[in-house]
């Protein structure tokens, strides 16, 4: 049990204690109880709402309230002080002993610290990236991928049982565009000289494409009618390009659970199920659409179709999940598709570009009448990333056959680095990845702050050894005010990890092991002027080890958060 959990727990039994005396009513809701630090340090370790939140239900003064739960709280050991600010604020100084105890807990836990239960096991589908299996991964891809990746890995850490899934939109018209360019390389491969018509995709990766099928059919489909050869390379090419992006993915670290099918999910009738079962309960419609706003084109026409009733939801108007030809929508498909997952799992979050935010309206309007509202569903969007080197754009373009994939950008700067740099800023704000920037030696650069911050450490527990200091224990008592307060902020992984956890945002770890990493260099800094400050000392062993303990502690939490990242702690810098 963690510190803040421990002391949430001695709040309510604080609580508790005056519902007994008659101070307090039962059966108050404390669900908005909270316990954290104070926005100002200066006002202790520790600071709870609980007065301002359950005075109006009980009746009684804010003020009042929290004079009395202070009294309570004063009784614990590990308490030295505690005040009630403004109109009912109650702020708690620990002792330092409860430092030192958490620095054991730390120490003790290793990489189970920050480790929560508050997912009980629950079931969450993740699906990211879900690229158009048409091509390589390009940096486009990555940042959704690692978004969504971190945040499985997140999840799996505070309880949840997670599925990583790839949705493979194999039944659009980009997948026959996709086999007749493999069939242009295939006639290539054949010994044709071939000319790439606008529409079609020129890229050199599709090359070992067509030579793979000229080898195994051999000239079997040269000069055949599009309709004797069209399915059949669709579904070799198809599969040719999932290995590829899986390649690509892998050099991220990066491996799904579980690769769904479009195609085979509309051949087993899966849109027709979800749309009876919405029929059924009268979310779907035949109706008619109004007309465009504004000038309408002449070639429109009112056309009955079926509508599923996402106005109901907060949508503007609701939509089409079939074409007036009787092909399913996009939203049809993607309707059906989330029908499915949510059969398995308890939650589902998607990742998306940021240029499906206006669909994200009616496919959780669509999610919540399939799943009745007992389903959490999360749409995370990801915009895009702008590439540069040294400040000047780098153009791609995917069309074109000129864009830079994922694999080139892991070979230059390294995954770690792609890794952690996708995770340095919200989601769904706009990023630049600067190829010199993100391997800048410099406070700038987090990617670098965070690693230099672990390297420090393992160096100098490197030079200890090199000393002959061997610290099989230490005296915590030795860590003062300005050393445990590195250790206060090293407490605070546990529930940040559970509020990034809760908030779906993996990018919250990132924030917080620059923060450490930059108290643990202040610290270390201090030693530069101040020779007595320094980590290591030969002359003095026991302060040494106390020291050594408190940079283990916290290269502990950085390996922790890293991990969570899917990066790598670095032991030394090159």
């Amino acid at each position: 049990m963690t510190l803040y959990v421990r002391f949430a727990a001695h709040l309510d039994a604080a609580l508790d204690a005056l519902v007994a005396a008659g101070d307090l009513p039962a059966g108050l809701e404390r669900r908005a109880v909270t316990v954290e630090p104070p926005r100002d340090v200066a006002h202790g370790d520790l600071a709870t709402n609980a007065a301002m939140v359950l005075a109006k239900p009980a009746g009684t003064n804010p003020r009042a309230l929290a004079e009395k739960i202070a009294a309570e709280l004063e009784k614990l050991d590990a308490v030295s002080a505690v005040s009630v600010a403004g109109p009912g604020f109650i702020n708690l100084t620990l002792t330092d002993a409860t430092w030192r105890d958490e620095l054991d807990s730390i120490l003790e836990a290793e990489g189970d610290y920050g480790r929560s239960a508050i997912g009980a096991g629950a079931t969450v589908n993740v699906e990211y990236v879900s690229a158009n299996p048409t091509g390589p991964m390009h940096m486009g891809h990555c940042r959704g991928a690692v978004v969504g990746d971190a945040l499985a890995t997140l999840l799996e850490f505070v309880g949840h049982k997670v599925v990583r899934e790839y949705y493979v939109n194999d039944a659009g018209g980009q997948v026959d565009v996709l086999a007749r360019s493999a069939h242009l390389r295939y006639r290539e491969a054949l010994g044709e000289t071939i000319e790439i018509p606008e529409g079609l995709y020129p890229g050199e990766y599709l090359k070992p494409v067509g030579e793979k099928l000229a080898a195994e059919y051999g000239d079997s489909y040269l000069g055949k009618a599009e309709e004797e050869w069209l399915a059949l390379f669709r579904k070799e090419a198809v599969a040719s390009m999932l290995v590829m992006i899986k390649a690509d993915l892998a050099l991220l670290g990066i491996h799904h659970d579980l690769f769904s099918s479009e195609a085979e999910l509309q051949a087993a009738g899966k849109p027709e199920a979800a749309e009876a079962w919405l029929r059924e309960r009268d979310f779907v419609y035949d109706g008619v659409l109004e007309a465009p706003k504004g000038e309408t084109p002449e070639d429109w026409e009112p056309v009955e179709l079926p509508l599923f009733r996402s106005s109901r939801f907060g949508d503007d108007q609701d939509r089409p999940i079939k074409k007036s030809n009787g092909q399913w929508t996009y939203f049809g498909a993607d309707l059906a598709y989330h029908f499915q997952k949510a059969q398995s799992a308890d939650q589902l979050i998607d990742i998306w570009g940021a240029d499906h935010a206006g669909t994200v309206k009616r496919i959780v309007a669509a999610v919540q009448a399939l799943t009745e509202g007992k389903t959490r569903f999360d749409v995370k969007l990801v915009q895009m990333v702008r590439l540069l080197r040294a400040g000047e754009p780098v153009k791609m373009s995917k069309r074109s056959g000129n864009f830079v994939t994922l694999a080139d950008v892991v070979s230059e700067v390294g995954k770690d680095v792609v890794r952690f740099t996708m995770l340095t800023r919200k989601a769904d704000a706009q990023m630049d990845f600067d190829f010199a920037k993100v391997v800048e030696a410099s406070k700038d650069n987090p990617v670098f702050y965070v690693n230099y911050a672990h390297a420090r450490i393992a160096s100098l527990h490197r030079k200890a050894a090199e000393a002959g200091i061997s610290c099989e224990i230490a005296d915590l008592s030795l860590l003062d005010t300005e050393e445990l307060a590195l250790v206060k902020l090293a407490a605070q992984f546990p529930r940040v990890v559970e509020g990034a956890a809760l908030a779906r945002e993996p990018h919250r770890i990132a924030f917080y092991l620059y923060d450490l990493s930059a108290s643990l260099h202040a610290l270390w800094n201090v030693g530069n002027d101040r020779p007595e400050r320094r980590f290591l000392l030969p002359d003095q062993p026991a302060l040494t080890c106390a020291r050594l303990f408190l940079a283990r502690g916290v290269g502990q939490i950085i390996r922790n958060g890293l991990g969570l990242m899917g990066v790598e702690a670095v032991q030394e810098m090159h």
